[in-house]
């Protein structure tokens, strides 16, 4: 009845009850958990070489070449919100309350992007040039990582985010500082609440800061990364809710759904305990298993999917290393 459709459409547009991770004890598992928001468009692989022409079973059954790949203004209402609530961040918005602010500012941003030589957390190249490039066209990051990169690396001279002109930046929504963080830096002013307050975003990207070159992945494209291709054994426990995949696996998983060949260089292979935790440390440092990645997941599928010929994971051999 038409009072009945009245009702319901009254229930679609008013904030769910929150739901609190803390009263979870391990990762809920809803029916429309593997259900993803995906893009109209399709994208057809240019070269026949595309990794989308892959005839790999599983990587077929997994892999959705239209999954939606940034949040863009047009995408996000009530409803989204809702369905949004149910998973933690950054898949999500569970535990957080229904704020207007967050969908205003997830701004208008193109369907697709191609990555030619991704960049994230603290990407050093001065000196480094022979071995990983002078030209960052991609810099994918959350709020901590570009802000904790000036000290954490000062040291080794480290001293601004990349500002290649014409740059593309990714943010990684990890929780509701990055969002803080972006409200600011879409209207350039302070951040006004959270741990970055009174920071001034804008100052981070050294000028090459533009809107139409700015995006910000969907919490869709990020959970169908941990669901599909990462889904750790420790999403079972009660530390379920930190666990995420790193910034460098979702980076991995971009290039995967916006270029047809991929090439990896620098990610952790079976030897990394031969090598520093990074590449500018002139000594050795134990790599630091921290509890919210799956670390070893990562490492063994880089090297599946380098076996399937999905990607080209480059790996230094004892030959290379006595040279």
């Amino acid at each position: 009845s038409a009072k009945n459709n009245t009702t319901q459409r009254i229930v679609a547009e008013t904030p769910m009850a929150l739901l609190y991770k803390k009263d979870l004890k391990k990762l809920p598992q809803w029916d429309f958990e593997d259900v993803y928001s995906e893009d109209t468009q399709h994208r057809r692989p240019t070269c026949a070489q595309s990794l989308r022409n892959s005839q790999d079973e599983k990587f077929k059954k997994a892999f959705l070449p239209n999954i939606r790949l940034f949040l863009h203004k047009d995408n996000i209402n009530m409803s989204e919100w809702n369905r949004l609530s149910h998973f933690n961040s950054p898949f999500g918005f569970m535990n957080y309350k229904y704020d207007v602010q967050c969908l205003q500012f997830a701004q208008q941003l193109v369907k697709c992007i191609l990555v030619l030589s991704g960049r994230m957390n603290g990407a050093i190249t001065k000196g480094y040039e022979e071995d990983v490039g002078n030209k960052t066209s991609v810099y994918v990051h959350t709020a901590q990582s570009i802000t904790t990169s000036l000290y954490l690396l000062k040291k080794y001279g480290y001293k601004s985010a990349p500002h290649d002109e014409g740059i593309k930046y990714v943010l990684i929504p990890e929780g509701m500082r990055d969002f803080q963080w972006l409200k600011a830096l879409l209207r350039g002013e302070k951040v006004s609440a959270g741990p970055y307050r009174n920071k001034l975003p804008r100052t981070y990207y050294s000028g090459q800061y533009n809107e139409s070159r700015f995006y910000v992945l969907h919490q869709d494209f990020l959970r169908y990364v941990r669901n599909r291709f990462l889904p750790s054994s420790r999403l079972n426990k009660t530390s379920w809710a930190a666990v995420r995949p790193t910034n460098g696996a979702f980076t991995v998983f971009l290039a995967l759904h916006t270029c047809d060949i991929v090439d990896a260089y620098g990610f952790m292979t079976d030897d990394y305990v031969k090598y520093p935790n990074y590449y500018v440390e002139k000594k050795m440092s134990k790599v630091i298993f921290y509890i919210n990645h799956d670390y070893n997941l990562e490492k063994n599928t880089w090297k599946d999917l380098h076996n399937r010929k999905i990607i080209r994971l480059y790996q230094r051999t004892e030959s290379k290393a006595k040279n």
